[in-house]
This record gives C-alpha cells, structure tokens and sequence, in this order.
C-alpha cells in the first residue's frame, strides 16, 4: 500500500459505503407505473330540436328521452359519452367519416339507411301522424293531402312518405330544417298539413295550446321502429350496445325511462 492510498483510504472508504447505500435505496423504489391512457370518449349524434326525445333546454344542455336511455346504456356498458348536437339531414355522413361513434334520436331503421351504417335491435315503435289547423275538417286520412301544401323535416321518414304520395320533386313539399319548425309553419299557414314522427307532433301540441292544430291518423302509415346507429362494420360496439339494451329492458330501467316520457303502458 503505497503512501497516497493509506492518505485517502478513509475517504474512499466512506464514498464507497454511500454508493452502496445510494445503490440499495434504488434497488427497492418500486418501479414507476406508466401513465394509464385516458379513457375513449363515445361521441354521440344527436338532433337538438327533436323533443321528447332530444332537444335543448334552457341552459343549452340536450336532454330528453333519448337521452336518458343513452346515459343509462352507456353506465350499463361501461362507456364515457359525449352528446354532440347534429344536422339530421348529414347525420350519417357524420359517422361514416368517423366525427360520431353513435347516433340517437329517434332514427327510423330502413333498408336504405342500413347500407350505410349498422343498427342496434329497434329500441321504439313509432308511427306518422298528420297535423293540420284545428279548423280544418276536410283532412281524414293520408290521401286528402294530395293536392295540399305539405311540410315535413328533411331527409326524415315523413319527408319520404309524402314523397311517395305526392312525388320526390313535387313543388308542394316543403321542406324545413326540424319538425318544431314545419309545425310552426303549419301555425302561420305557410302549408296546409304536415306529417312527422307521430310522438313528436303530439309533444309540440300539448307544448303549444294556442297552435289551434288538431293530428289525423292514418291506418295505411306502417309502423316503424328506431334504432342506434353505428358505424358500418363496427360488430364490437354494435354487440355493446345490444347486449346493454337488452340488460336495461331486463332490469326495468328502460321501462321507468319509458313511463318519464310517455306514460305507463296501457
């Protein structure tokens, strides 16, 4: 051992010994998890002027029973959603180019809508109805309309009904941008009659005590039936969102959703 090192050994000795313990207190720090990834927010189409099943209130928040059912479908199947308010007439072009994963708001399934996104198991049954003034007592059944002015909401299921009546390009459909608004086109005369998703036309009325219109049913309008839409081709979330469905009419949340809305079933 030359002179230097019996100089400096104590203070090599003492460096080494902290290393050792720097060393040991690395060794048992657990290792640092790594950040959990945020979770997928499901953004869900709907058409904000469509009550009761969805349109704003005061505060701007959508809300309605289209919308309950979704909150409760979501919790059920363990997904995070985010109601974004949209065009019904470019609903689905919206989720085909992938800006929604879902839609609600009372979509009528079709055979033409099915080619271009998936549905979930039809949900609610519904039908048209035609609303014409109080004072009218000319307007009894579909036909009547034939040589009317009539109003429907674009792209809409009563948009292609009277299509088949009264022909796609005839000059006396008008077309408006929400069922509220062809109703309050009804009010002020701009069209003599319009049909519409019958549970909506009777939401408007009952809202609307001094529209004066009165609705007419028509044996020969089908029943039609809503449904969820997804993106074409996405089997794992369309699965979700049966399987979540059926569990909430299992349970009795839909039901007790249902009853809010529209009443107990007769």
């Amino acid at each position: 051992m030359n002179k230097f090192f019996k100089q400096f050994a104590p203070a090599l000795a003492l460096v080494a010994a902290v290393a050792a313990l720097s060393a040991c207190g690395k060794k048992d720090e657990p290792a640092q998890a790594p950040a959990a990834a945020a979770a997928k927010v499901y953004l869900v189409g709907v058409e904000s002027a469509y009550a009761p099943f969805s349109a704003e209130n005061e505060k701007k928040e959508v809300v309605g029973f289209d919308i309950d059912v979704m909150k409760a479908l979501a919790q059920k199947i363990g997904i995070e959603v985010k109601f974004v308010p949209t065009p019904f007439e470019g609903f689905f072009n919206f989720l085909a180019q992938g800006d929604r994963d879902l839609l609600i708001s009372a979509i009528t399934i079709t055979d033409e809508r099915k080619q271009t996104v998936d549905f979930s198991e039809p949900y609610f049954e519904a039908s048209q109805l035609i609303a014409v003034p109080a004072a009218d007592a000319k307007v009894q059944k579909f036909d009547d309309l034939k040589n009317l002015k009539v109003g429907v909401q674009s792209a809409t299921s009563g948009d292609e009904i009277v299509q088949q009546l009264l022909g796609k390009n005839n000059p006396n459909i008008k077309r408006l941008d929400s069922t509220p608004l062809a109703l309050k086109e009804l009010e002020t005369g701009g069209v003599d009659a319009v049909v519409a998703d019958d549970a909506v036309v009777k939401n408007y009325i009952t809202n609307n005590p001094s529209s004066k219109l009165r609705t007419v049913s028509d044996a020969g309008f089908p029943k039609e039936y809503y449904g969820i839409a997804v993106r074409k081709g996405n089997t794992e979330l369309l699965n979700k969102v049966n399987k979540g469905m059926a569990d909430l009419k299992a349970d009795g949340t839909f039901d007790k959703i249902s009853t809010q809305y529209f009443g107990a079933k007769k």
